[in-house]
């Protein structure tokens, strides 16, 4: 463990272990600046940092967002251009990134180096405390005019594009129109990541100013966690940024910006509003309440509130939640619901969408009915009993599969230090659990919750937000229109000058940086193993048959992960069967012979965390047109409830599909929630459209989870609501499915703490011989086709140049090439020639210069294909044009050798981000079963580690040198005319 001296120059406030997580904490405060360190001590080898400050905007021309951009375009120490995006490919981080929040911006980064760490930590330091906040870097990533070819002013800017493609978004229009009403004086009342139409009237002076008001350690949160000494970090966290103020050219002591509290409301409101939609049609509305509630800094209020939320929403079979799926008011609920406590005070949504404005006062009543129903009627204790045991569930899983566990931790915690709270009170809950505990047997405490902070609350906001097929050309016709009346106050001297800050930005972003200023780690630093779990392999008898059992142990903190892997490989009919990603998403959702799907949802939530079902397929190594396949059920416990094991039984042997009224609901949530995510997953649609016919797996994923997909679920609801008898025909079809995945060999997966083991594997063995559905003959008739039975496409429509015209007002770029399976020869050196063109032409050309939010390559041995994309583009034609440049840069030039290393380096470090303890063990267990196994992995790294410049030109112009390829774009729908001269097949969803 480390030591937990802090250095001289902090004083330490407090220490505190906790037990639960084996982290101790210690506060410590710079005793010169006053800036506050929470260092969370462990035994972890991936080290995490964040550094963090209270940006409060009141106004919503971006400024927060903006200068999270800028300030890591160089600095006093470190004056190169991009210092970020040059560190990600001159380190070993496992995650590096920052975010503003709508009163926080952090800078966070891990890595399992620790030379890299201090590397890390020395840019970042100088950059959010010494920046340059260069000009001409805020017209880069801020906003700036420029000039078309005939001359009249445009707007350009990376965040003016990214806030342009995120406003695009349903759900983002549904929050930033309620914000302003819920929030009428303080920060959150604007919009921190900035509205495109205010982005254009910020300033640079105005981004200065917010820097030396913001950005000083007195304002500043910093938290770190992992096995180096505090001692160490402190000192670099001294000597490299904050001895600097000193009184004499900087104070050290500055303004400590606090949260303020919102002035009440004293009675509810009502909202109209309109947002972007491809259609204006019939059930399409979001009816949505909002009320304000306490703040986040009391631990034990908060967790009430946590409480209430559970009683009224944690499941299916919940009041709330079950009322809001099934109104006849709305398709489904809102995907605005329940508990935020992201701000300094909280709020509780509710609400509907596929509603309709004229139902807005049906829906706020039946809202408010139901919640005086439950706060006048006894509330079982089962339910409570199981959202204490949510609450516990959460609080025990370790998570870090998708972000590093550490940085997990401390984002939890940071809201709450920030806005005067103790994080404490959050990493460890058990006595706040045990006061809960103790309030929830008092008569009608819970029912008191929901009549103060919701029945009795007149801060209330009600948003009626309707679609409006006009509204993104009517944000055009806005944004031209003042174009055209600035253009009309423009002389030849005020364009000059427009023209000449171009040129000045186009020298700037062309200068080649001596990047060798910055540190960095070398291929000599990458471990040359890799970390792989071996799994304890035992036979286990299911059914008749001797399969195999993987056991491994891990610190879960209490926890066991099970999962049940069937083998789907030689079963061809349910692979291509068009309806298996519905199944999936309903399987563990409905009810069984023995449960309605509601009460089955509490059954679920009482015991574990639910059931899950998904597909894990990978490609063959050497043969496109062939796959591996596995259907998973997963679910998570706590070690003490073993009947959680018998869930996945349940819904593998038991589950009915009879409900066709929960089947609706279900589908017509996952097709709202589906077409509102698309803006924000667009360059994925992109990369997936275009590569759909490269391989057997990319084919079918393309039909099963792509656009197609989409659209045809669209057409089968809207089918539905004149043809009940469809619904009988997917229930019947459906049942069918299930038939055939009950009788699939099967074997099991156990992650737990050693000490557990013995009596989980006993209990796994007792429900696996527990008696099974009878293998029932497949003689129902099915009915007449479905919408679903068009998918399959013919191979010349896999071929074609592709648009999805969708409500958005940017552009998602991508175009593919085939390319090799995992197990070729040239995999190894177009896996490191994606990053190569992105680190050296493609971020340049599409970011910097052309203003995209993103924009790379990347090689994917599943769909066989090199690809690569745009993101938030205001882009088309360029955009493509470049993907082709990148490659003729590549051939035409001579390369240094450090930017192949910089590319490995990247490649390696995404290959080496562990996972939670529990994840890296499924991991590695997926990996063998695909035949990914360690001695293969390694043998791969090895090869990459080879990779020369020659390689890389050699598979540039054997794969895609003038070769063969397919273009894909998600694009606006006011483009469809453009996007048709352009040569593509334009499609629109439904």
């Amino acid at each position: 463990m480390t030591n937990f001296k802090p250095h001289p120059t902090f004083a330490l406030k407090s220490k505190h272990h906790i037990e639960a997580l084996d982290i101790t904490v210690l506060l410590c405060e710079h005793i010169a600046t006053g800036a506050i360190h929470y260092h969370l001590a462990c035994d972890h080898d991936e080290n995490a940092f964040m550094i963090g400050f209270a940006t409060q905007p009141m106004t919503s021309r971006g400024e927060a967002h903006v200068l999270e951009h800028v300030v890591l375009c160089g600095s006093q120490k470190y004056p190169v251009r991009d210092p970020f995006f040059s560190m990600i490919k001159r380190s070993l981080q496992t995650f590096m990134n920052a975010m503003t929040a709508s009163d926080w911006t952090v800078y966070p980064f891990a890595s399992q180096n620790k030379n890299d760490y201090f590397n890390l930590l020395s840019v970042y330091l100088d950059a959010v405390f010494f920046p340059n906040i260069n000009k001409l870097d805020f017209a880069q990533e801020g906003i700036r005019l420029e000039l078309d070819e005939q001359g009249r002013p445009k707007y350009h800017g990376i965040v003016f594009n990214e806030m342009k493609g995120a406003m695009s978004g349903e759900i983002d229009q549904l929050y930033y129109a309620l914000a302003p009403h819920l929030y009428p004086t303080t920060t959150y009342h604007y919009n921190s990541g900035g509205d495109p139409k205010e982005i254009v009237k910020l300033t640079y002076e105005d981004l200065v100013d917010f820097h030396k008001a913001h950005y000083h350690p007195s304002n500043a949160i910093i938290m770190s966690f992992g096995d180096i000494d505090v001692a160490e970090i402190q000192a670099k966290l001294h000597d490299d940024a904050l001895a600097c103020f000193d009184d004499k050219q900087k104070p050290s002591r500055g303004k400590k910006f606090v949260s303020m509290t919102e002035t009440r409301l004293n009675a509810p409101v009502r909202v109209y509003d309109g947002y972007t939609a491809d259609v204006s049609g019939e059930k399409m509305t979001h009816n949505v309440l909002a009320w304000l509630l306490p703040n986040i800094t009391d631990p034990k209020q908060r967790l009430a509130l946590r409480l209430m939320e559970g009683v009224l929403i944690e499941h299916a079979g919940s009041p709330l939640r079950a009322y809001l799926d099934s109104s006849p008011l709305g398709t489904c609920a809102s995907p605005l619901l329940g508990l935020d406590d992201s701000h300094y005070e909280m709020v509780f949504y509710a609400g509907v969408r596929g509603s309709e404005r004229n139902l807005a006062d049906d829906v706020e009543n039946a809202i408010l009915e139901v919640l005086r129903s439950v706060a006048d009627n006894p509330i079982a204790d089962e339910s409570i009993q199981t959202i204490l045991h949510q609450i516990e569930l959460d609080q025990r899983h370790i998570g870090g599969d998708g972000m590093p566990y550490g940085l997990t931790l401390m984002l939890e915690g940071f809201s709450t230090a920030l806005h005067g709270g103790n994080p404490m009170d959050v990493w460890e809950i058990d006595e706040h659990l045990s006061w809960l505990s103790e309030q929830v047997k008092e008569p009608n405490w819970v029912q008191n919750l929901i009549k103060t902070h919701l029945l009795d609350n007149p801060h209330r906001v009600r948003l009626t937000l309707s679609p409006d097929k006009d509204k993104a050309q009517k944000l055009i016709d806005d944004e031209n229109r003042s174009l055209d009346e600035l253009n009309a106050t423009l002389n030849d001297d005020d364009k000059a000058i427009i023209r000449q800050k171009s040129e000045e930005l186009a020298v700037r972003q062309a200068l080649v940086d001596d990047v060798d200023i910055l540190p960095k780690v070398g291929l000599d630093d990458v471990p040359k193993g890799i970390k792989f779990i071996q799994a304890n392999k035992q036979p286990i008898i299911i059914g008749q048959d001797e399969r195999t059992l993987y056991e491994y142990h891990a610190g879960t903190n209490g926890l066991y992960y099970y999962q049940m892997v069937l083998d789907l490989d030689d079963d061809v009919e349910i692979l291509n069967n068009p309806l298996l990603p519905l199944y999936l998403g309903l399987l563990s959702e409905l009810g069984t012979d023995k449960y309605d799907a509601r009460t089955f949802q509490a059954v679920q939530a009482s015991v574990s965390s639910g059931v899950t079902a998904r597909i894990s397929q990978r490609t063959d190594r050497h043969d496109k047109n062939k796959m591996t396949s596995y259907l998973v059920l997963a679910t998570r416990a706590l070690a003490r409830k073993p009947e959680a094991l018998g869930l996945v039984n349940e819904v593998l042997y038991h589950t009915i599909f009879d409900e066709t009224y929960r089947i609706s609901e279900l589908l017509q949530q996952k097709q709202a929630s589906w077409q509102s995510r698309l803006s924000a997953n667009g360059h994925s649609y992109a990369i997936q459209t275009a590569s759909c016919g490269m391989s057997k797996l990319s084919s079918l994923e393309y039909h099963h989870s792509g656009l197609p997909a989409l659209s045809a679920l669209k057409s089968f609801l809207k089918e539905g609501e004149n043809d009940k008898t469809i619904w009988q025909t997917l229930s019947v079809r459906l049942a069918q499915i299930h038939k055939r995945i009950q009788h699939l060999p099967k074997d099991v997966i156990l992650v737990c703490e050693a000490d557990k083991a013995d009596a989980l594997k006993m209990a796994i063995k007792d429900r696996l011989n527990a008696p099974a559905a009878p293998k029932a003959s497949d003689d129902t008739q099915a009915g007449h086709d479905l919408p679903f039975d068009l998918l399959t496409l013919k191979d010349d429509d896999l071929q074609k140049d592709t648009a999805w015209l969708i409500a958005t007002n940017v552009y998602y770029n991508a175009i593919a090439y085939p390319a090799t399976t995992s197990g070729h020869d040239d995999t190894p050196a177009l896996t490191v020639l994606a990053p190569f063109l992105r680190n050296g032409y493609l971020h340049s050309a599409i970011r910097e210069k052309g203003g995209a939010y993103g924009g790379g390559a990347n090689f994917d041995a599943n769909s066989a294909s090199f690809r690569f994309y745009s993101y938030r583009d205001p882009h088309c034609v360029a955009t493509f044009e470049h993907f082709e440049k990148s490659i003729d840069w590549l051939l035409d030039n001579d390369h240094d050798a450090s930017k192949l290393e910089e590319a490995i380096l990247g490649v390696i470090g995404s290959m080496d981000k562990p996972a939670s303890p529990a994840g890296e063990a499924i991991k590695a267990c997926f990996g063998e079963l695909h035949g990914r196994t360690k001695e293969m992995q390694e043998a791969m790294r090895a090869k990459l580690l080879a990779v020369t410049i020659d390689d890389l030109k050699r598979v540039a112009y054997t794969y895609l040198k003038d070769k063969p390829h397919v273009k894909a774009s998600l694009a606006p729908l006011e483009q469809e005319t453009q996007m048709m001269a352009l040569g593509f097949d334009c499609h629109k969803i439904g």
